[in-house]
């Protein structure tokens, strides 16, 4: 699964993405955040406030329920505002 990273998120990460094979019980966006808060410091830093997370699998927005599954891109980012 790669998994991209962007605004203060990629920041707090410190990195913009990677290839990650998260374990089989990871089924959803919100177990993926779940899961990566406990991969280090600055992954539990980004993903504190996991309701200000947002997220897009496969280049699609998603809610924290939508399925994922390996082979999928996931980009998780803060809001964004639009003008």
């Amino acid at each position: 699964m790669q998994i991209l990273y962007f605004g203060w998120v990629r920041t707090r990460v410190g990195h913009g993405k990677e290839e990650l094979s998260p374990p089989d019980d990871v089924g959803t966006v919100a177990d993926l955040i779940d899961w990566l808060k406990g991969q280090g410091d600055g992954y539990a830093h980004a993903f504190e406030n996991a309701a200000a997370i947002r997220a897009a699998v496969n280049q699609e927005i998603a809610p924290h329920d939508a399925e994922i599954a390996d082979g999928d891109e996931v980009a998780l980012f803060p809001p964004m505002t639009g003008g």
